[in-house]
């Protein structure tokens, strides 16, 4: 790809195109027909145009109009707010106010989710788009459809246009709004393209929700560089996964989170194999769910680390250890590396003992960080307090916690926000977890702080469990110890003080855990909560004359502010 291409000159390549570009339930568009389509909105989107920002959010599940407003937004030079329908209330309404939106594109169905709120527009600069709702939009399309779309004004857009303003996912904090100029995008496009050898005979099956940056980077921008089919679903469904694969004749998809796992606890079939697929892509899925995925399915998966700011990425390559996340590819501007956060000075590698433990974590766990220059860092809208967090001394700081082994191999520990300090050690969360998930029956663990009642923290953990388990049966404490004591490579501080066993665990929008809820209610809610009284003492089920007591240690001890508000904490699940 040329320097200085922009996705609207993706899109109008596409223009002529009469091959498959989109496919719907049972709608079926060509790339001519979403070029198409992409032209009309472009058309709305000026007619509509106020002064101020040019920012559209677009409030749609994963439906056609949703591609054919970024599609819009390209060609007209306007911007594409994702806006995320998993948050509610104030916190939508303030995602809406903070980007500056001057027009929100919905559809009927979560018109109850902005119903009362102050968004900061009129109401007459919501466009629904789907039935009877507004006649206005109709009009609109029909003018545009006249007139041609008016595409004559793509021509002027920039590389260094804003085309998407995407929210990060808000697992491990406020969610930030990252921005995506056109350029980045279809620099993104070509290279997800040829590394993943699509080409305009794949299907590519979408199941993950477009405001997030995997849906567009991972998915739609390599199928409008290379011409190839995208399957889109209106929303990520376990059992619906095969089907679709089956029905849509898919060749890859792309996963985030936890998608894997719940896809994995559907029944299994002999039939599995019976598919289409050459290549599954994405992040943070387990080495156990991606083996067993590879197996079950036959179809190899390639993981990497990386999101949405896009300054550092890593790639699991032949060779990578199975709990590792891979290396750097290597190129300009990269000198990606582990460093103690204070001091800027590089940790250690990792050592391990005889039985795979890591000996030294308080030392050779760091942040990563690229020493390489930040320049390819878009920002955050609006706000320079999150901007100047990553970008420090020349460096981009990713907030996210790793260790190296002898061999360079980078793996991943956790989020900033995940570091743990028991008795004065210091140690992150991903290694636990991933001891945890070879639990039997364990569908997904997270682990995280909570307050001692004294100083620090203590070690915290919730599982989602299979049907071989009841929910919170007798049983369970005991297997739990007897599995923990097994394990060669726990960490002498790692076991958790405190287990919650959880129905569901409670993910953001883009199937990652909730780790801010999870903390918030700590050992409060009616989920089942065992816990340790002392230190080598055995599980027992947590009740409310426990959780009383500790509320008076953390008063004795002078540390009410840390004790968890349980009377206005309600269930999580």
């Amino acid at each position: 790809m040329a320097p200085g291409t922009t996705v609207a000159q993706l899109l109008l390549a596409r223009a002529g195109d009469e091959r498959p570009g989109l496919l719907f339930e049972n709608e079926r568009y060509s790339w001519r027909r979403v070029v198409v389509e992409s032209r009309r909105r472009a058309a709305v989107a000026r007619a509509l145009r106020h002064p101020g920002p040019f920012h559209v959010g677009v409030l749609l599940d994963n439906v056609p109009e949703y591609l054919f407003w970024i599609g819009g937004a390209a060609l007209a030079g306007a911007v594409v707010v994702g806006i995320n329908p998993t948050r509610q209330g104030e916190e939508l309404a303030g995602d809406i106010r903070h980007t500056d939106c001057q027009l929100l594109v919905t559809e009927r169905r979560h018109l109850p989710l902005i119903a009362g709120l102050d968004l900061g527009l009129p109401a007459e600069r919501t466009v629904v788009v789907d039935g009877p709702v507004d006649g206005r939009y109709r009009r609109l399309l029909r003018r545009a459809r006249r007139s041609g779309g008016g595409a004559e004004e793509a021509s002027g857009a920039d590389p260094d246009d804003t085309l998407l303003l995407l929210f990060t996912s808000g697992s491990s904090g406020a969610p930030k709004a990252v921005v995506c100029s056109q350029g980045r995008l279809a620099t993104i496009a070509s290279t997800a393209a040829e590394r993943f050898g699509i080409t305009a005979q794949d299907v590519l099956y979408e199941a993950m929700p477009l405001f997030h940056g995997n849906a567009i980077m991972a998915n739609w921008a390599p199928a409008l560089a290379s011409g190839a089919t995208v399957a889109l679903r209106r929303r990520f469904s376990a059992s619906g996964f095969l089907p679709d694969v089956r029905r849509f004749r898919a060749t890859y998809f792309n996963y985030v989170g936890r998608a894997l796992t719940y896809v994995l606890t559907t029944s299994a079939s002999p039939q599995d194999r019976d598919n289409r697929l050459r290549l599954g892509f994405g992040t943070e899925a387990s080495a156990r769910d991606r083996e067993d995925f590879e197996r079950r399915f036959g179809c190899p998966l390639v993981e990497n680390y990386g999101s949405s700011e896009g300054v550092v990425t890593i790639l699991r390559q032949p060779g990578t250890p199975p709990d590792a996340l891979g290396l750097p590819p290597p190129g300009p501007g990269v000198d990606v590396a582990v460093v103690e956060p204070r001091t800027g000075e590089e940790c250690p590698r990792a050592r391990f003992d005889g039985h795979g433990r890591l000996v030294n974590g308080d030392g050779a766990i760091g942040e990563i960080v690229n020493r390489g220059g930040a320049g390819a860092f878009e920002g955050y809208y609006k706000n320079e307090e999150a901007n100047r967090a990553r970008l420090r001394d020349g460096w981009y700081w990713t907030g996210d916690l790793a260790y190296r082994d002898e061999d360079g191999w980078f793996y991943f520990a956790g989020r900033s926000s995940d570091w743990l300090r028991v008795d004065g050690e210091n140690f992150a969360s991903a290694p636990i977890e991933r001891i945890l998930s070879r639990l039997p029956g364990v569908v997904n663990a997270a682990v995280f702080p909570v307050p001692d009642v004294r100083t620090g923290d203590q070690v915290m953990a919730a599982l989602e469990l299979d049907g071989r388990w009841e929910r919170g049966r007798d049983l369970f404490p005991t297997d739990l110890e007897a599995f923990l004591a097994s394990q060669p490579d726990l960490g002498t501080k790692w076991a958790p003080r405190f287990v919650r066993v959880v129905g569901a665990m409670p993910l953001t929008g883009t199937n990652k855990v909730d780790r801010q809820l999870l903390r918030r209610s700590a050992w409060g809610g009616r989920d089942p909560v065992y816990w340790r009284r002392d230190e080598g003492s055995a599980y027992e089920r947590m009740t409310p004359a426990d959780i009383e007591q500790l509320g008076r240690e953390f008063d004795a001890h002078g540390r009410r502010a840390f004790n968890p508000d349980f009377s206005r904490r309600g269930p999580h699940t």
